[in-house]
């Protein structure tokens, strides 16, 4: 796309948003300032980052709080879709038309002066050019993703919201769309996208906010994240030929918190879990322990997340 954005200072500003259904509270209380750059939103399902998304994008009304985009209020304001792409999760596309007559058609509803040429662009850029004549109900879910974000990006905006956007991507495509991202938000563009795998965050986001159960749990960038996530207490259900013997060995090891024997096999927290991982298997071969199963007992991502707001 063209670009580039920095004159246009684009900018995404919520200051205490709350979100409820009744008794219902799915976004509480989050503030966050974002200019050019990629921040991922990352949480479980469920977490209320769509949630967020939508408030961002004008969709819904704040229950409580303010939600600006480029200076203005989002909700209930037309203006804000000069400057905002938008990527639903939801596949709402018409099947019976063509790659191309659908970025076109938002060409058009944006009365962009050379549709056709704007058309081409954005369809190059998720390359998707061999497939364009093709009716979109055709596509593979990772086609109808790219162009999804064709037509968000036909208008050349400076703000560009993606909920799960590499779902149905396969490795290849997610890299040439990562690099896309990458070089839009490097020329001034403001990009959020959420993401339920910490993976996707790796290569692109530059910023992360952390949303478990409609709270900001932690934000920051990416090696931050990873570190509170990676450097957390690990509980290990163990059993071996001598769990007593295994046990008392383990308390000597800096990497163990805790130890506790339940019912032929002991429950051991790792402060460091890779410092554990090559501690245990020495240690019970130092003391003729025959290991029988190791499990991770909360390795889930909703206890990760669980342990950020506990934090």
């Amino acid at each position: 796309m063209s670009g580039p954005y920095r004159d246009a200072a684009a900018r995404i500003l919520v200051r205490n948003v709350s979100k409820w259904y009744g008794n219902v509270v799915a976004v509480n209380d989050i503030s966050f300032d974002l200019g050019p750059g990629v921040t991922g939103l990352l949480g479980p399902n469920g977490a209320g980052k769509t949630t967020l998304l939508r408030l961002i994008a004008g969709f819904l009304r704040p229950s409580s709080g303010d939600v600006e985009v480029n200076g203005e209020t989002s909700w209930r304001n037309p203006r804000i879709y000069r400057d905002v792409g938008i990527v639903p999760e939801r596949e709402d596309l018409y099947p019976f038309l063509t790659g191309r007559e659908f970025v076109r058609l938002n060409a058009i509803l944006h009365e962009l002066p050379f549709a056709d040429a704007a058309t081409d662009q954005a369809i190059s850029a998720v390359d998707l050019i061999d497939r364009q004549d093709e009716r979109i109900g055709t596509y593979s879910k990772g086609m109808r993703q790219r162009i999804k974000v064709a037509g968000a990006l036909v208008h050349d905006p400076s703000v560009l919201l993606l909920d799960e956007p590499f779902n149905g991507m396969d490795p290849t495509q997610r890299l040439k769309m990562i690099d896309l991202l990458r070089d839009d938000a490097a020329r001034g563009r403001v990009i959020v996208f959420s993401t339920h795998i910490l993976e996707e965050l790796h290569h692109l986001a530059e910023e992360v906010l952390v949303v478990v159960s409609g709270r900001l749990a932690a934000s920051g960038n990416f090696r931050e994240i990873r570190r509170l996530m990676t450097d957390r207490p690990h509980t290990f259900t163990v059993t071996a030929t001598d769990n007593r013997r295994l046990a008392t060995a383990l308390m000597a090891e800096a990497s163990v918190s805790g130890v506790q024997l339940d019912d032929g096999h002991m429950v051991v927290r790792a402060a460091d879990r890779g410092a554990f991982a090559t501690a245990l298997p020495r240690v019970a071969k130092e003391h003729d322990v025959g290991l029988r199963e190791v499990i991770p007992a909360d390795e889930s991502l909703e206890s990760v997340f669980n342990y950020l707001v506990e934090s």
